[in-house]
């Protein structure tokens, strides 16, 4: 099973097996250029396996789009849980993206397929998953807060999330060949150019907790 965090147990579990194998085959060939009998091979599990799991291939397809949402919103969780800001909340998401691009970059590179809709047709678009609702209502709370300007909600989350998913995708092209992780303090400080509300600033001692507060003049 294609995880994060989690350690995939051994033995893997048949199901598990047919999800890892149609990730990497999906990622590297494109699902409609991936068969059955390619998932079987890669698997090393039995055809009717396939079909006693998951029905068919669109039938993988949708079972590990499922299973990667839900490996996004324990990111999204995980950084609501560490963190204490919405900005750092923010940064915190868009550091561990970067770092999953680099280190399980078959599951970012399916996740983001703007693709998905052809095979995955009962689905609702990726900006209305899970994960990517609870990326707007941390963007909301800090626009509540007063930390970010106020903003229409897309607007203000194509500003933060925009630069650093079209980031991800780049890489993951292999158009850039730097390691995102490398570029994170830069991107950073390009997100939040003109989307810090008056109550915090740009401190130039931690690029990644990036605010602090400050009392405004009367």
């Amino acid at each position: 099973m294609p995880y994060l965090k989690k350690v995939i147990p051994a033995p893997e579990p048949v199901d598990c097996r047919i999800l890892t194998a149609a990730l990497d085959l999906f990622v590297n060939r494109g699902f409609h250029n991936v068969s059955i009998h390619d998932v079987q091979k890669q698997a090393e599990v039995s055809i009717g396996s396939i079909y006693n799991h998951f029905g068919g291939k669109e039938g993988i397809a949708k079972a590990l789009y499922e299973h990667l949402l839900i490996e996004m919103q324990d990111l999204v969780d995980c950084a609501i849980k560490d963190k204490d800001t919405a900005i750092e909340r923010c940064n915190e998401i868009i550091s561990q993206l970067f770092s999953y691009s680099e280190t399980h970059r078959n599951i970012i590179a399916y996740v983001f397929n703007p693709r998905h809709s052809e095979f995955i047709s009962d689905e609702p678009p990726l900006c209305n998953s899970s994960p990517f609702v609870s990326i707007r209502d941390i963007i909301q709370q800090g626009m509540d807060s007063g930390e970010i300007k106020q903003r229409n909600i897309w607007v203000a989350s194509a500003a933060i999330f925009g630069g650093p998913i079209r980031m991800i995708n780049l890489r993951l092209d292999n158009t850039i060949e730097q390691p995102l992780p490398e570029l994170l303090e830069e991107i950073i400080d390009s997100v939040w150019q003109g989307m810090l509300g008056e109550n915090v600033e740009i401190t130039s001692d931690s690029k990644l907790s990036l605010v602090k507060n400050v009392e405004m003049p009367n």
